[in-house]
C-alpha cells in the first residue's frame, strides 16, 4: 500500500507550502518531457497521485485519520465500506473520480498550462493515459496555451506624454502596431493577447513589453504635469510679450506678463499628459551674450530704488 508522505519524501506534519514544494521538484524532475521512459511515468503519476491527496485538506485528513489509503480508497474502517471499495463519498477501487489538481502549479512548473482529457499539453505527452482518464472517462478539457514572450521597447519622451502607435519587430519577424497609453514610465509593461508562442494548434500566449521611456533634452515629469524651462529676454520680461512655447502636443503661444522675474512659473492647461495634467512652464532671463553699448549706457545711468536686493 503507498504511503503519500513517503512517495513525496515529506514527514506526517509537513505544512501544504512543503508538500507543495517537494512535489514541484519530484515533478520536474520526472515529468515525461524530461524522462520519456515508462517508469518515470509511474513514478510520476504516483507522485502526482500523493500530492492530489495531502494537497486537499479534507482527504489528508480521512487519509491520517485511517478512513481512505494512500491510494484514496476508503478502508474497512471508513464509512459507506461495501467490499467494492465504493462510497458517497465519490471514491472507488481504481482511484479518485475527479483530479483535483490546480492547472497553475502545473503550469508555474512546467511554463505552460496543464489540461487533463485527451489534450497532449506537454510535448505530445498523453496526460489521460498517466491519469487513467480514458475515452470512457467525461471529463472537461482546455487547449493548451503557449507560452508569453518579454520585448523591451523604447519610446520617446512625447509619445510617453501624448499617447499614441508605434511599431515593434516580433521575434518571428513580424512588425505589430503598439498603442501606448498616455502616460506610461520607465519599466511599465504593455500585454498584447495572442501575440505570444503557441503549442501546436492551441491558443497563444501573450507578448509582455517593457517600456523604456527616452529622457527629453526639454521636459522632465513631475506626475501628470511637463515641465520646461524657457529662456526670455530682459525686454521681453520687462515689457511682457506673447512668446512661443514649445509642448508635446506642438508649439502654442503664451502672454508673459510685464516685469516677469526668472523662476515666475506659468501654467498651459491640459498640454501634460493627455487628459490629466499640464505644462509648467518656468521663465528663465537670459542677457545679451555679446556687450550692448546701449544697454550699458542705460544701466549705468538707471537710478535703481531697490538698491540692496540681497539679504545681508
Amino acid at each position: 500500500m503507498s504511503n503519500p508522505y513517503e512517495l513525496l519524501g515529506v514527514s506526517k506534519t509537513a505544512t501544504a507550502d512543503e508538500i507543495k514544494k517537494a512535489y514541484r521538484k519530484l515533478a520536474r524532475k520526472l515529468h515525461p518531457d524530461v524522462n520519456p521512459d515508462k517508469q518515470s511515468a509511474d513514478k510520476f503519476k504516483a507522485v502526482t497521485s500523493a500530492y492530489e491527496l495531502l494537497s486537499n485538506p479534507e482527504k489528508r485528513q480521512q487519509y491520517d485519520s485511517g478512513l481512505i489509503d494512500g491510494e484514496g480508497n476508503p478502508t474497512p474502517f471508513g464509512g459507506g465500506y461495501s467490499g467494492g471499495y465504493g462510497n458517497s463519498n465519490g471514491y472507488s477501487r481504481q482511484g479518485y473520480s475527479t483530479h483535483n489538481i490546480n492547472p497553475e502549479d502545473l503550469a508555474s512548473m512546467f511554463g505552460g498550462a496543464f489540461h487533463g482529457g485527451n489534450q497532449s499539453g506537454f510535448g505530445g505527452f498523453d496526460f489521460s493515459d498517466l491519469f487513467g482518464m480514458g475515452s470512457g472517462h467525461t471529463s472537461r478539457t482546455r487547449t493548451p496555451q503557449g507560452q508569453d514572450v518579454s520585448y523591451n521597447l523604447t519610446i520617446p519622451f512625447d509619445l510617453s506624454v501624448t499617447g499614441g502607435e508605434t511599431t515593434l519587430a516580433l521575434s518571428n519577424g513580424k512588425r505589430l502596431k503598439v498603442k501606448i497609453p498616455a502616460g506610461v514610465t520607465t519599466d511599465s509593461t504593455l500585454r498584447l493577447k495572442g501575440q505570444g508562442e503557441s503549442i501546436g494548434t492551441g491558443k497563444k500566449g501573450d507578448a509582455l513589453i517593457r517600456l523604456t521611456v527616452q529622457e527629453s533634452n526639454q521636459y522632465t515629469r513631475s506626475g501628470n504635469d511637463v515641465l520646461i524651462t524657457l529662456p526670455i529676454s530682459l525686454k521681453e520680461a520687462v515689457l511682457g510679450s506673447k512668446i512661443t512655447v514649445p509642448t508635446p502636443y506642438g508649439a502654442v503661444r503664451m502672454n508673459v506678463p510685464p516685469y516677469a522675474d526668472t523662476r515666475k512659473t506659468m501654467r498651459l492647461k491640459g498640454k501634460g499628459v493627455k487628459d490629466k495634467g499640464d505644462l509648467l512652464v518656468t521663465l528663465n532671463i537670459v542677457l545679451p551674450t555679446q556687450k550692448n553699448e546701449v544697454l550699458t549706457n542705460f544701466i549705468e545711468s538707471w537710478n535703481e530704488p531697490y538698491q540692496n536686493l540681497r539679504p545681508e
